[in-house]
């Protein structure tokens, strides 16, 4: 399917945050994806990851998810440089203020005439854990999660009692976690901490560890497995079509 792109600047509780659209060429309406970058921002990746999502039948809204604190359309390299301020940043800004991100999201969405109303979520590295994150929010029906980090660490800034791991339970919708066996930021212990949550918590959830590294859908780089990236899009469309039909 043929896609378009284009992008707005939406206002947040926390500023402006600017915002990148790709939706398919026809008519629609169809159901949209938050789509949550990894700590470097809207790179080439993510945009390609995002008309990908578009292609298959999706309005793919992808925010900057630092725009507090960086000037808009700042785009972090994948060297040292843009690692240690992609880290800062993600260390810096709280959980809460991801949340009315969140909110201005579905909010943009529900106005979008291309769009049907339904909201999932769907990100890559901090971006999985933002997605998670989003189905607190009880409007975002769904989420796909690949390789989130800092969930089962508690390590990202947030009120007490108000971390990921701990409100894992209030989540009402499906979340459809997945996780590379070899990926040192989420080790098996962690993995296993997450999964023995899961299950006491009553999540509604998917489970799938995959042979890979971490970052394994980015097409950049020596890490990336484009046999497995292709087989975590097509089960990202049925898991949405699914969930958000």
């Amino acid at each position: 399917m043929q896609t378009l792109q284009t992008a707005l600047k939406l206002h947040t509780a926390t500023g402006d945050m600017q915002v990148q659209i790709y939706r398919p060429k026809a008519e629609g309406p169809f159901p949209a994806i938050i789509f949550y970058s990894e700590i470097f921002q809207i790179t080439a990746p993510i945009a390609r990851s995002a008309n990908i999502l578009a292609g298959l039948g999706f309005v793919v809204l992808v925010p900057e998810v630092f725009h507090e604190l960086n000037e808009p359309g700042t785009v972090l390299a994948y060297d040292d440089a843009g690692k240690d301020k992609g880290n800062n940043d993600k260390f810096t800004k709280p959980l809460e203020t991801h949340d009315s991100d969140t909110e201005a999201l579905v909010a943009l969405a529900s106005r979008l005439e291309c769009c049907t109303g339904k909201v999932g979520a769907m990100g890559v590295c901090i971006g999985g854990h933002l997605a998670f994150r989003a189905a607190l929010n009880p409007k975002v029906k769904s989420a796909f999660c690949l390789y989130a980090t800092d969930i089962h660490s508690n390590t990202l800034p947030s009120a007490e009692g108000n971390n990921s791991f701990d409100r894992a339970g209030d989540i009402e919708g499906e979340v459809f976690m997945v996780f590379g066996k070899q990926d040192p930021h989420v080790p098996a212990e962690g993995r296993l901490k997450l999964y023995q949550h899961f299950q006491s918590c009553g999540i509604d959830y998917q489970w799938l560890e995959v042979n890979a590294v971490h970052a394994f859908m980015r097409d950049e780089g020596d890490r990336y497995d484009p046999a497995l990236a292709l087989e975590m899009y097509q089960r990202a469309k049925d898991f949405f079509h699914r969930t958000l039909s």
